[in-house]
């Protein structure tokens, strides 16, 4: 028992390991200005956007050019700056796939 144990805490630790860079590179980037994981700062919380379901695709369109409009009951109709080129493609597609993954 204690082996089981101990393999799930050892794997639990090597999951939140790339969380936890990932939300070392969103503060990197400016992402946590306006954004956290669970609550809305000024954009969106990061679980409401992944459970938006938008593609991959979108999300990181959202990020490299910003976008206007698709949160306005949330933000009051702040826009979301571009992100791309200060912040590598990259880094963007990261912080989508963590984004994503929440």
């Amino acid at each position: 028992m204690k082996g089981i144990i101990a393999s799930a805490v050892l794997a639990s630790a090597f999951v939140a390991a790339p969380a936890m860079a990932d939300l070392d590179l969103a503060k990197k980037s400016g992402c946590l200005a306006c954004h956290s994981v669970d609550a809305k700062v000024v954009g969106p919380a990061w679980k409401d956007v992944a459970a938006k379901g938008e593609s991959r695709d979108v999300v990181i369109a959202s990020i490299k050019k910003g976008s206007k409009g698709k949160w306005t009951s949330v933000t009051g109709g702040v826009p979301m700056p571009p992100y791309s080129p200060r912040v590598a493609d990259a880094d963007i597609e990261k912080l989508a796939d963590f984004i994503l993954g929440l």
